[in-house]
């Protein structure tokens, strides 16, 4: 897979792709994440990429001519599966969503910033409109970092333990179960029983059992 990411602060992304988990799957070649500064695709001394609103207002708006420019170089070298655009009033993402397109080969994420964009770079270039949650960021970069997580996990040989991605929360609509390590024992808090107990079969209906319990409680909203 490839994810280039359209910015105006490239630097504010590159950190969470320098450690961890997804720069694993970089090293590994599972996984290549460009960045795209918006000004390199600019004209004159001031490079600028955002100007007033039209109609008046506080704020200001990405342009569309350095975005258009930056999205035709990326076409003209490859085709790309998604245009995605990094905005609070987008689609939700969710677990459904990160699987969808984890699945795709190419994918290009634009990054709002300031009022947003310029409402034709939605219009004629975006096919998708992501948001993280129904808050405001300062910019669509953290929500890209956050949608590239999500992504990127999915892709088989990233994680070491090829079914760990498969029974994350929310794979089958319920949260994930308790789950616990050594001491077996803490301060007269116990390990159940079960879990220690060898018989796989009635481990997995347990943690079943405690799936749907927590998400019943929790989250029932997902058992609709």
């Amino acid at each position: 897979m490839r994810i280039d990411i359209i910015t105006v602060l490239p630097e504010l992304l590159k950190s969470p792709f320098e450690a961890s988990i997804l720069k694993r799957s970089i090293e590994k070649g599972l996984v290549e994440v460009h960045f795209h500064n918006l000004r390199d695709f600019t004209t004159g001394n001031y490079r600028q990429v955002d100007d007033y609103q039209f109609g008046g207002g506080a704020g200001m708006v990405l342009m569309i001519e350095p975005i258009d420019k930056c999205i035709a170089q990326l076409k003209s070298e490859r085709e790309y599966d998604e245009v995605i655009y990094m905005t609070p009033d987008g689609d939700t993402l969710d677990q459904g969503m990160a699987n969808q397109l984890s699945l795709k080969k190419n994918i290009i994420i634009l990054c709002g910033h300031y009022k947003g964009v310029d409402q034709r770079v939605r219009d004629m270039f975006i096919t998708r409109e992501i948001s993280i949650g129904d808050y405001v960021l300062s910019g669509g970069e953290l929500g890209a970092a956050v949608l590239c997580d999500a992504i990127i996990r999915l892709i088989p040989g990233v994680l070491n333990d090829e079914t760990s991605a498969l029974t994350d929360t929310f794979q089958d609509n319920l949260l994930a179960p308790p789950v616990y390590t050594r001491p077996a024992s803490y301060q007269g808090s116990e390990v159940p029983q079960i879990l220690l107990s060898g018989d796989f079969p009635k481990i997995e209906k347990w943690r079943e059992e405690q799936a749907f319990e927590k998400t019943k409680t929790k989250r029932p909203d997902l058992l609709k």
